[in-house]
């Protein structure tokens, strides 16, 4: 197994200040825009530019993130920011995910998450692209609540965090993807030298993914399901491997990225051991946190095969297992 300092060599040097956070980066790549131009033609500009990622010396008219804030506003108006693609325009309604302007539930710093990240500056949305029998956050991921933050007040929050010794800025919910146009609208206004985590279910459209390129310092990701049946039994969605695969093999190429996995009861030969698998010859450079949390909670005891805690039994076969395949646990 490869060492978590190598692993996430980029996040240690924004932590050292030795390096800029990407969001910053992104405002030094100037870009030649107009709003009037077609989103093809803005997709096109911006598809090179990620490619190309020219940094300024001086600060430009307009910028790649600026770029991607129009590309994302007019997502948001016919949207596609989960491959749910509703195509509602949000400023009118919601999408099925429930979400129509963001609404924040909470921020604080977190101390619960993996060891390399706390304390970090959990903010999380209502909201979810998910709408999982056993979520453990169900009160926010299957409502809409929240209180909407002006994008200007939540840096202020960032801010003051970040002084009481945040290490990051993580992105959470229920889900942040369809909350991406006003992510990258409160990215900016930041300009602070902070890592920015996308901690996901990661069922985001490619247009998403493309947006977080060049954003996104460290994928938090969730890998669920082995499987589509699974998938589709308890979270509702469909080809849900296909885009999970798809998604992680895209963040592994342009970011750093921890992946969790949850073990559940039952599920250990459908889904556990197929995504170890899989990661172990996909994503060589993953840290994997293979966790034991699972309890049966909102919905989840009308189903027998996840009425039940998972026994520590079935979670060592997990970890075994990756031990076996070489995983980089963390």
């Amino acid at each position: 197994m490869k060492d978590i300092k190598y692993l996430l060599s980029n996040y240690f040097e924004i932590l050292d200040k030795k390096r800029k956070a990407k969001f910053l980066l992104s405002k030094q790549v100037e870009v030649s825009f107009d709003k009037n131009d077609t989103s093809k033609i803005l997709w096109e500009i911006h598809d090179k530019s990620i490619k190309n990622f020219k940094i300024s010396d001086k600060k430009p008219k307009k910028s790649l993130l600026s770029l991607k804030i129009e590309l994302a506003k007019r997502v948001f108006k016919n949207c596609s920011f989960c491959e749910r693609r509703c195509n509602v325009d949000r400023i009118k309604k919601a999408g099925n995910c429930g979400v129509k302007e963001p609404g924040i539930t909470s921020e604080f710093l977190h101390t619960g998450e993996e060891r390399v990240l706390v304390p970090s500056h959990t903010i999380f949305f209502s909201g979810c692209t998910f709408h999982c029998v056993f979520c453990q956050n169900w009160d926010i991921s299957q409502d809409s609540c929240g209180i909407f933050v002006e994008p200007e007040k939540l840096v202020e929050v960032i801010k003051f965090r970040n002084s009481q010794g945040s290490r990051n800025v993580n992105w959470v919910g229920g889900d942040p993807t369809p909350n991406l146009f006003y992510i990258l609208e409160v990215l900016d206004v930041l300009k602070d030298n902070i890592t920015q985590i996308w901690n996901s279910n990661m069922y985001c459209s490619s247009e998403t993914m493309k947006l977080l390129s060049g954003i996104v310092d460290l994928y938090l990701t969730d890998f669920k399901y082995g499987n589509d049946d699974c998938a589709r039994r308890l979270s509702k969605v469909n080809n849900y491997l296909n885009i999970i695969k798809r998604n992680h093999k895209f963040a592994h190429d342009s970011a750093e990225m921890i992946i969790r996995h949850l073990v559940m009861p039952n599920h250990v030969e459908c889904c556990s051991k197929p995504i170890i698998e899989w990661i172990s010859k996909n994503l060589p450079n993953a840290c994997v946190n293979i966790m034991a949390q699972y309890r049966p909670e909102y919905h989840a005891s009308d189903y027998d095969d996840i009425s039940r805690n998972v026994s520590i039994e079935e979670y060592m076969q997990v970890k075994n297992y990756a031990d076996k395949l070489q995983i980089n646990q963390i």
